[in-house]
């Protein structure tokens, strides 16, 4: 009797285990996503800033389409209707300096508009499609770009002259035709018998010659781009040069993924991207002096630091380095407003340096202003990618650039002074600033930054020189804020964890009240309570406090058991407090939380929104501290919150499918249980540009990868591994989990199994494949973490 008793409680708590249910099933939340309603998107100002337009979907269209609101009567939505939306549209439009006047391109015409007036008038129609429009320094002249070369329409005279005259093949071949050259028998026997033909036909060469030399000396100048591909041409401001890029793709091999559901019935293979270690494209600027007529190209071996060695270089004694000036990328030449100066970003191959640089358009020399050197790789908000990018310009001055540098641990806006060399930064602290740009008088910034925390997006202004940076928002969460035209109004896309984006209004005043605008969630989706994750922090094994959002069951439901959930990219930042890009992921937790699961998501090591060290963590070593900050994670769920041991599991995609294959193959004493989602198994099959940052090359640090990637450590498999991937994969290829399975076949693991899906890519589009794939990995964790084996 005694044991019966001992017994009934246990009997109870299974039983409770059992009975722990939602109202959320997994088909139910892997819905198409349009059953949680319209939510706005990509909005922008009508130009008398009295109307917001949006993307939006009141009507349950294919796609979404444009939507308005007047604020005069914010209350009705309305949906723009195609011919007014073809009316918004002016191709290519550019304002002068002061933003008086405005030039478009409609059809073949271009378009001159006074913004005081609102008036428009056409300056010139044109025989060819115009590209590139914009006003010089004298204002009077417009500079645009057809054919290949670049024009100018002077306002004064109503005329086009021909800036530049660039050929696109190779320069004729000077001296006689074949022809001539090669006269035969016939021809030299009646030359030499025929006097008066002979005369005529000398007379006739001379004549030639002469006219020859005429107009060689007379001859406009003329560059021949030899068939190469000759791109970003533009004329500086004052009209004495014009620059350009010539890229000469690498000739590298492609992997082909091949399409086993094609609509012909037949496979076809799918053209995709090289792999890591590809040799680099070459890109060069050239300069075309319009004064000389002449043209020469940048030049980089004196960029400071250009044969620096990298540190990983002491790992290999063996190996022999050569000395020699490493491989640049240039972006296209930033002129100073008045054309007298022009700036450069050069990115090393290695992406371990960024130079700004100003260029001596005279010379095609380059002078460092700033140098960022990162040993793992330089980054961050604002500061752009192997191919340029990023936050660089001039201030109205003609004496200051601005720019975003990491060199403090975070991207933070600078001013540098291109005539003093001095430099100043303008913000500064433990936050990023993301997408700073200057009011329409010039005198002020606007940008978003983190300051207030980590997981929160605001709005701020601050003087041009520095100063005090003036809050504008004031929501909790994310606010994305497009500006109204006359700098009154602000349009903010606000979003919060457990609400979806909505669109708002506000006056440009600090302490303004927002106006909620739209409101998109459907009923079902507000009939269930989406929980509020908390957001917490864990101490790590080196003593860094890593973030994470936690989901916690209430007690009647809780059932001892957790799973870790783990976001893809490496960089991008999950824990945070607005609406999540893992929206169903979200509300797979949420689901996972009813049936009484304790939910960890982290953002762990190489995670976005943390500064460089946070970034940076992971290099050459993923499935370093990136994995260990899953197993601290593990342990805090262990120690502060109730959950037993060998109950946790582990599921991610892309790079989170690697790191719950590196967790499973090296951790099996935490981890029981894990889903690899289109995972990366061998980082020497992904692509150059993400992993070379990360890893070197595998030719040049072999060591980086095979410490980095799970296909070596996969006899270490102990728990239960679910692999899914998509077959037409482009991204992460399918090839990836065949080989690992292949291993795993060989090491003769039979605790795995693996679910493909023959029409998706890397991301998923059909609700049928997202169901299928969410609905093994809760049958995973349900059959190893909760239930009780006989």
């Amino acid at each position: 009797m005694q044991r019966k008793l001992l017994l009934l409680p246990v009997l109870l708590f299974l039983l409770g285990e059992a009975t722990a249910q939602s109202t959320l099933t997994v088909d139910y939340i892997m819905r198409d996503p349009k059953w949680l309603g319209t939510f706005p998107s990509a909005p922008y100002w009508s130009e008398d800033s009295k109307q917001v337009f949006f993307k939006y979907n009141l009507e349950k269209d294919p796609v979404d389409s444009l939507y308005k609101i007047q604020l005069d009567n914010p209350a009705q939505v309305s949906k723009v209707h195609w011919t007014e939306e073809k009316s918004l549209s002016k191709p290519q439009s550019t304002f002068n300096s002061d933003q008086s006047l405005r030039i478009y391109r409609k059809d073949n015409a271009v378009i001159l508009e006074e913004q005081k007036k609102k008036t428009t008038s056409t300056l010139f129609e044109w025989h060819e499609p115009v590209t590139n429009l914009r006003f010089l320094a004298n204002e009077n002249r417009i500079a645009f770009n057809s054919g290949g070369n670049i024009y100018v329409f002077d306002r004064g005279s109503k005329s086009v002259s021909k800036a530049t005259n660039i050929s696109n093949g190779s320069k004729p071949a000077n001296g006689s035709s074949s022809a001539e050259s090669k006269a035969g028998f016939v021809e030299a026997e009646n030359l030499a018998l025929l006097g008066v033909v002979r005369e005529r036909k000398e007379a006739q060469a001379k004549s030639k010659a002469y006219r020859e030399a005429i107009q060689e000396k007379s001859e406009e100048f003329v560059y021949y781009t030899q068939g190469k591909n000759l791109s970003n041409l533009q004329l500086s401001p004052d009209e004495k040069f014009a620059t350009f890029s010539i890229f000469t793709p690498a000739t590298n091999k492609n992997t082909a993924v091949p399409n086993y559901v094609d609509a012909s019935g037949y496979t076809e293979d799918l053209n995709s991207r090289p792999k890591v270690g590809s040799s680099p494209s070459k890109v060069e600027i050239g300069i075309y002096d319009l004064t000389r007529d002449t043209v020469y190209f940048v030049t980089t071996a004196n960029l400071p630091g250009i044969k620096d060695l990298p540190d990983y270089v002491k790992d290999y004694p063996d190996k022999t380095w050569e000395e020699k000036d490493r491989v640049v990328t240039l972006s296209s030449p930033v002129y100073s407003p008045d054309g007298k100066r022009a700036i450069i970003q050069v990115r090393a191959f290695d992406n371990k340096d960024r130079w700004i640089t100003e260029l001596n358009l005279q010379t095609g020399e380059l002078k460092t202003l700033d140098r960022q050197r990162d040993e793992a790789w330089v980054g961050g908000p604002g500061v752009g990618g192997g191919f340029g990018g990023g936050v660089l310009g001039w201030l109205p001055d003609n004496q200051h650039i601005y720019f975003q540098s990491e060199e403090t641990g975070y991207s933070h806006l600078y001013l540098f002074n291109v005539t003093s060399g001095e430099k100043k930064s303008l913000t500064s602290g433990k936050y990023e600033v993301f997408d700073p740009f200057l009011s329409k008088d010039k005198k002020s910034w606007y940008m978003t930054t983190s300051e207030v925390d980590p997981g929160e997006r605001h709005f701020y202004k601050m003087p041009v020189m520095g100063g005090t940076m003036e809050k504008l928002t004031s929501m909790t969460g994310s606010n994305e804020v497009v500006l109204s035209p006359d700098e009154k109004k602000l349009a903010i896309i606000y979003s919060y964890s457990n609400i979806p984006a909505e669109l708002y209004v506000q006056d440009n005043k600090v302490g303004a009240t927002a106006q909620k605008l739209t409101a998109g969630q459907s009923e079902e989706f507000k009939a269930y309570n989406w929980r509020d994750p908390q957001i917490v922090r864990f101490p790590a094994q080196d003593g860094a406090q890593v973030p994470a959002r936690l989901y916690l069951p209430e007690a009647s439901k809780k059932n001892g058991a957790a799973v870790i959930f783990v976001h893809g990219a490496g960089y991008l930042q999950n824990v945070h407090k607005w609406w999540s890009s893992y929206f169903r992921e979200y509300m797979f937790h949420n689901l996972l939380t009813d049936l009484g699961y304790t939910v960890l998501d982290i953002d762990y090591r190489a995670s976005a929104g943390y500064g460089r060290d946070w970034r940076t963590g992971i290099y050459r070593h993923m499935g370093g501290k990136d994995l260990s900050d899953q197993v601290d994670g593990a342990k805090f769920l262990l120690a502060e919150h109730g959950i037993e041991p060998g109950k946790i599991g582990i599921y991610g995609g892309s790079y989170g499918g690697f790191i719950t294959l590196m967790a499973l193959f090296n951790h099996a004493d935490i981890f029981t249980s894990g889903a690899a989602l289109r995972s990366v198994t061998d980082w020497a099959h992904y692509n150059h540009g993400y992993t070379a940052n990360i890893l070197n090359t595998p030719e040049e640090d072999p060591i980086a990868y095979k410490r980095s990637s799970p296909i070596y450590f996969a006899e270490g498999l102990k728990g239960n591994l679910l692999i899914a991937h998509g077959m037409v994969d482009v991204n992460v290829h399918f090839q990836d989990v065949v080989r690992l399975s292949q291993r795993l076949i060989e090491l003769g693991k039979d605790n795995w199994e693996m679910a493909v899906y023959p029409v998706e890519d890397h991301g998923f589009v059909e609700p049928s494949s997202w169901a299928d794939e969410y609905k093994r990995i809760l049958k995973l964790f349900n059959t190893t973490l909760v239930a009780k084996k006989p």
